[in-house]
């Protein structure tokens, strides 16, 4: 408070000085004195002490000067300038279920299912033998051949959605020689990493370092995904990842658009992406006893809220949003798709893997993103849900959605996880998009395999297996991860 206080009499001094000119004395302030005063909360109530005791004349002028700025001191930040608002003006999508934003969401509103038997490697003798993995996935003209063989598939997802999301964004060639790339960022995360490149290296330790890939630390940690769109598209604002395990995509998210909401980006592209359908990968999760062995049907392995569900199915791929400030998304004549609200995270602070048994972070999440959005519950009219098909974790959060939702008789909820597995740092970011698609479309997907439902669930709430009109006021889209994260973020129709 000291050097709060300290600053306020500094700005009013400067403005004084300015201000009044020849009408008073400069006050001196000897700058080796700085660090003692904001140390020291006597010598600054001495100082000013003093000043207030002081018997020197103020003239009118300086005194409305005076008045000034102590009104700006006094303001919050937010009070001074008008909040900037943001949009999503472009999407992109690597998934199980299609590549293009347009495809993925009429193939879920369809109940196609994107798991099957894992192709990529033998895993005939793992327990869990099926995944929502990318079949045909390709780089060509987003990817240089020789970038494309060294990176680990989760940059490549990165790239590859991002710069799809900027040509479903309009963002042309001609586009991006107007912007300043200054102002633009990119803010992709990763929960896992470069597991394959990584893998790779402790293999070829085992024989000698001098076999190791010169690659294999940049492109092995989670940021890379993001520096390398970056460096591609020659984007010099906010860049870097954030990884919060399964809950990764909505801090990303909720986070560029701070930077936007700041002033100190225009454009941002975010999201997250994972591709962790590997021997380690599979092997790490089967240890941890979590994945759903439902090989002889994969379709029906994930079932969010079924009774009969054994746990979660694997996916991969990556989701991209370009969030943008909307008057300069339509000083570009924009397609704006959704306006983003706001959010929040939380940290149950419980247990590592296991949700709070009363599901206290979740509530304190939506609670709080519903203040720093400014949208009261009767608002909020769709959820797209963690639901990740695990006993305890559908259910708890079930029960946080209906003891904040529960009035709202108009409120749905589905889980896109029921058709292409759960992307874990990619999942939030592919449900976003699903997200404002709903949104645009009116249409909400079903929850595929929801046959029968758990006791007390109640399927007014809950889409059923076949896709429901709905006109969304605010949607909302709930991401949870190891470690307690917790995350929700908001969007509406733009008006």
């Amino acid at each position: 408070m000291a050097a709060s206080s300290l600053a306020c009499t500094w700005l009013v001094a400067a403005c004084m000085s300015i201000a009044c000119g020849n009408d008073q004395p400069r006050p001196t302030i000897d700058p080796s004195s700085s660090s003692r005063l904001l140390h020291s909360s006597s010598s600054s109530s001495k100082r000013l002490s003093k000043l207030g005791a002081s018997k020197r004349r103020v003239s009118p002028k300086c005194r409305a000067v005076l008045g000034q700025a102590m009104d700006i001191a006094a303001k919050p930040a937010k009070e001074i300038a008008t909040k900037r608002r943001v949009v999503v003006t472009g999407m992109g999508v690597e998934t199980s279920v299609g590549n293009d934003p347009d495809v993925f969401y009429n193939n879920l509103l369809e109940g196609v299912s994107g798991i099957s038997e894992i192709e990529g490697f033998d895993c005939a003798q793992y327990p869990t033998r099926i995944a929502g993995e990318i079949k045909t996935f390709s780089t060509d003209g987003w990817v240089s051949p020789k970038l494309s063989k060294r990176m680990d598939k989760f940059m490549l997802y990165v790239i590859t959605a991002g710069k799809k999301a900027l040509a479903n964004g309009g963002i042309t060639d001609e586009v991006m020689k107007e912007l300043d790339k200054a102002r633009c960022g990119v803010l992709i995360g990763s929960g896992m990493g470069g597991m394959q490149v990584f893998s790779d290296a402790v293999e070829a330790l085992k024989i000698s370092y001098k076999k190791m890939n010169p690659f294999c630390v940049p492109f092995a940690t989670t940021n890379m995904g993001s520096a390398m769109l970056g460096m591609d598209l020659g984007w010099m604002g906010p860049n870097y990842s954030i990884s919060t395990a399964c809950a990764t995509s909505n801090y990303c998210i909720l986070s560029a658009a701070n930077h936007i909401i700041r002033g100190e980006a225009d454009v941002m592209l975010c999201g997250g992406s994972d591709a962790c359908i590997i021997p380690i990968g599979l092997g790490g999760f089967v240890a941890c006893r979590a994945l759903s062995q439902r090989n002889s049907d994969p379709a029906k392995a994930s079932r969010p809220w079924d009774s009969n569900r054994d746990g979660f199915v694997m996916g991969e791929g990556a989701g991209v949003l370009i969030l943008e400030e909307l008057e300069h998304a339509k000083k570009r004549g924009a397609n704006i798709y959704a306006e983003f609200l706001g959010g929040s995270f939380t940290c149950d602070a419980y247990h590592m893997t296991e949700p709070h048994p009363k599901g206290a972070g979740v509530i304190l999440c939506i609670e709080k993103a519903l203040a720093q959005s400014g949208v009261s519950r009767e608002q909020v009219n769709y959820i797209n849900a963690h639901g990740t098909s695990t006993p305890a974790g559908d259910l708890k959060e079930y029960q946080a959605l209906i003891r904040c939702f529960g009035q709202n008789l108009e409120l749905k909820v589905n889980s896109t996880k029921s058709m292409i597995g759960h992307l874990l740092g990619g999942a939030g970011a592919v449900e976003a998009v699903a997200t404002v698609q709903a949104i645009r479309t009116g249409w909400v997907h079903p929850n595929l395999n929801l046959e029968n439902p758990d006791e007390g669930v109640d399927m007014n709430v809950l889409v059923g297996q076949k896709k429901e009109r709905l006109d969304i006021k605010v949607a909302m889209s709930n991401s949870f991860g190891f470690g307690g994260h917790n995350s929700a973020i908001l969007f509406s129709p733009y008006k």
